[in-house]
């Protein structure tokens, strides 16, 4: 799981939206840091201060722009991962170490997202930082095109397709961790820490939407294509590398922050705690190393079974790539549902809450995939309620995991945070996919129900370090229940 994912998936329409949770600003400034100017050799004068305003209409504009940047983008990347892109290895001749190869490589390559964090404290804006980095990476996905086309024809074999595809995927996620933490550290800037839960809810679930209309059609579109769902993949390929180019151009509409202003905020202890030059203060800071030591273990658990809950359906259970684009629709659409809820949700009572308590059901979902089977009634009931349950919890727990980041790291430290955060991440879901892998191929006929069993007690196992996270306008477990019904105590001391 990444955390740029750790969030799943754009119409020109979506820049005229009025009803963006952005109208409860009052003031004319809502981003406005005391920032000391960094002085050249030979000026004088000392330490002087100045303001870097994000007003108003420019953090309106620029949660526009985010939020359509994002929907198009989402289209790109349902494409190259998910079903479609595993249903296509499949039809290659791939099985369930390429498959544990397509999830893994994308989490170890995190590792290198402090290095983004390290790149971007010498950069003078996030904007071009992160447009050249991700438009570079979005131009490589053409390389399958002809590929695929040369596999038609005969003159290569599926399987050397496959190793092209894992090659592009390699070298893609690569230099796209270069710009995860940068990119997260620029849209924890420009939404204001008060509107995190409602406007995160709000724009993911319009991406949840757009991947409940989206995926499906595209299902469709591959099993339907004349020649066959090879040359289908191919083409919806083309429209997502387009969607991908063009949702980078919005990003011109969002306010650019120059970096080194932001560094500059640091203290002298701060800036002399580097490590070959880069940000070390989060090794230094307990609260977000309980943090991380949650999110490992959370990060391996999750990923020893996810990226084999679609191979699942695909292979053992022989249920076609349209229908299984059909589920994932369905939980798309409770992610939508629910999103705005979390958001709301959220900003009342705090993340940690919400990640412990719905991480509980999240625990609980992959234990219930070993009740499914080859019968109509896991077909028509047992599996749409299983994406509809699994939709509706991780709306929480990549919303609140995103958030409780941004509000654990200093503004100053924030793409250092992330990096860290992401590389960790990356490391342990690495693993967790290699692991399931293995056991997937140990036990045979029956491994992945057991790959789906054990991630569900090491999630069981990874809530306990969250325990002890401090986060602030967090309220305590215990006083979870007079929050939320506060009517219910009223009843009772009427009674």
């Amino acid at each position: 799981m990444s955390l740029d994912t750790l969030d799943s998936q754009n119409d020109d329409y979506l820049t005229e939206i009025t009803s963006l949770p952005i109208h409860e600003i009052s003031e004319d400034v809502v981003g406005c840091m005391t920032l000391p100017t960094i002085l050249k050799p030979g000026e004088a004068g000392g330490v002087t201060h100045r303001t870097l305003k994000i007003s108003k209409p420019d953090i309106r504009t620029s949660l526009k722009a985010l939020t359509v940047e994002s929907i198009f983008a989402t289209v790109f990347y349902s494409i190259i991962s998910g079903a479609l892109l595993s249903n296509f290895l499949l039809e290659l001749g791939a099985g369930a170490v390429e498959i544990g190869l397509l999830g893994s490589i994308p989490q170890l390559v995190n590792l290198l997202q402090p290095a983004g964090a390290y790149l971007i404290n010498r950069n003078n804006s996030f904007r071009w930082f992160t447009f050249n980095i991700f438009a570079s990476a979005r131009l490589l996905w053409f390389i399958l095109v002809p590929a695929i086309w040369l596999f038609s024809s005969g003159s290569i074999t599926g399987y050397q397709v496959v190793q092209l595809t894992l090659v592009v995927i390699c070298v893609t996620n690569v230099i796209e961790a270069l710009g995860r933490a940068p990119w997260s550290g620029w849209t924890a800037i420009l939404v204001p820490q008060k509107l995190r839960g409602r406007y995160f809810g709000f724009r993911n679930s319009l991406l949840s939407l757009t991947g409940l209309i989206v995926v499906p059609l595209l299902g469709f579109a591959v099993s339907a294509w004349p020649g066959g769902t090879l040359q289908g993949f191919g083409a919806v390929l083309i429209l997502g590398i387009v969607f991908g180019l063009t949702s980078l151009f919005s990003q011109f509409l969002m306010a650019d922050v120059n970096p080194q202003l932001l560094k500059a905020t640091g203290t002298t202890e701060e800036t002399s705690s580097q490590l070959l030059g880069i940000d070390t203060n989060v090794l230094k800071d307990a609260n977000f190393l309980k943090f991380a030591l949650y999110l490992g273990i959370w990060c391996f658990a999750v990923n020893v079974s996810a990226p084999f809950f679609n191979l699942y359906m695909l292979d053992d259970l022989g249920i076609n790539i349209s229908v299984v684009t059909i589920y994932n629709g369905l939980g798309a659409g409770a992610n939508l549902l629910m999103l705005r809820v979390w958001g709301k949700l959220a900003d009342k009572i705090g993340n940690r809450p919400l990640l412990l308590l719905i991480g509980i059901l999240v625990a609980v979902t992959p234990v219930l995939w070993i009740l499914t089977a080859r019968n109509e009634i896991s077909f028509w009931v047992w599996l749409p309620f299983l994406h509809l349950l699994t939709g509706a919890t991780w709306a929480a727990i990549d919303l609140c995991t995103n958030n409780m980041i941004m509000g654990v790291a200093p503004l100053h430290h924030q793409s250092s945070y992330f990096g860290f955060a992401g590389a960790i991440a990356g490391v342990t879901g690495a693993i967790g996919i290699t692991v399931g892998s293995f056991i997937a191929k140990g036990f045979g006929d029956g491994g992945l129900l057991v790959v789906f069993a054990f991630s569900g007690l090491l999630r069981l196992v990874a809530l306990l370090p969250l325990v002890y996270v401090q986060e602030k306008r967090s309220i305590a477990i215990g006083q979870l229940f007079k929050v939320l019904f506060p009517d219910w105590k009223k009843a009772d001391n009427v009674s």
